[in-house]
């Protein structure tokens, strides 16, 4: 993808302004681009399905909490690409009404895996409720918004800023090392020039060992799997979806030989995109 094509770009995140999803699409892109806040990732995927934009940035997975299940699930759902990936440092801070001291917070809210990812830090405090909320960066807009010198957000450094808070503790993350990779979705597949990454869902046939056979394709031919995860498939008990992404594309005959490999094992067989391999950042 060109500087100028990303810079005219539209793109649809979930979360409101300051939101890790929004650091993450302004990384990727170019903060001249234009941006659409929604409340939900289904409605990122259905604002690139039906046009209204031309590509959706949203979380797949956690290096702490793991995958997020929902946006795989969506992924299968709807008929669009992978076409490149980010890394963000996910660091979380305290933020609450400028001059006001952790001692005089007593109600603390954010997103739910925020929470959970500051658990260390909040077990230290006494006395204070921990509140769930819909979204890091909105619970920064709210405390801006109630005027409350009692209640306390867990949000970026960039949601802090947009809503005039002052960072009372920072890095509060109990897992210094925890990193959430973004997928960039589009209509039309990306087409890497450089070796890159593949992400494919299949299902196998029902016979014993068939796993283990689609993926020793892979294992022949030298071929890494980065990462494999399984999904129920809807209304087949006990019958899953995997997930694979792959160090590689088609583009290589390796490759493209672990495909057929796969393809003659699969009842189902979907290529989800080949990308470059996305940046990291870690200091945000």
């Amino acid at each position: 993808m060109t500087a100028l094509k990303r810079r005219l770009a539209s793109i649809a995140f979930q979360g409101e302004r300051g939101s890790f999803s929004e650091i993450a699409a302004k990384k990727f892109f170019r903060s001249s681009a234009r941006f659409s806040s929604l409340q939900s990732f289904r409605g990122v995927f259905e604002h690139v399905a039906k046009k209204k934009v031309q590509f959706g940035v949203v979380p797949i997975e956690n290096s702490v909490f793991g995958s997020i299940h929902q946006n795989y699930d969506l992924l299968f759902d709807h008929k669009l690409f992978i076409i490149g990936e980010i890394t963000l440092r996910i660091k979380l801070h305290l933020a609450a009404l400028p001059g006001v001291a952790i001692k005089e917070i007593r109600s603390i809210y954010s997103q739910p895996q925020a929470l959970g990812q500051c658990e260390d830090f909040l077990r230290t405090l006494k006395n204070v409720n921990i509140v769930s909320f819909h979204d890091t960066a909105g619970s920064a807009r709210m405390v801006r918004e109630t005027g409350r010198r009692d209640f306390g957000a867990i949000a970026s450094a960039e949601a802090a800023k947009r809503h005039r808070l002052s960072i009372v503790r920072r890095s509060i993350e109990s897992n210094h090392q925890n990193f959430t990779r973004f997928v960039i979705l589009a209509r039309t597949p990306a087409r890497p020039n450089r070796r890159g990454k593949t992400s494919l869902v299949f299902a196998t046939r029902n016979i014993p060992g068939v796993l283990f056979q689609a993926l020793a394709g892979f294992a022949v031919n030298e071929i890494n799997l980065l990462k494999i995860e399984s999904r129920p498939i809807l209304g087949k008990p006990w019958e899953y979806l995997f997930y694979l992404d792959i160090d590689g594309t088609p583009r290589e005959p390796s490759f493209r030989e672990a495909l057929n490999h796969l393809k003659d094992l699969s009842t189902l067989l979907r290529l989800l995109g080949s990308y470059p391999k996305g940046k990291l950042y870690k200091d945000l």
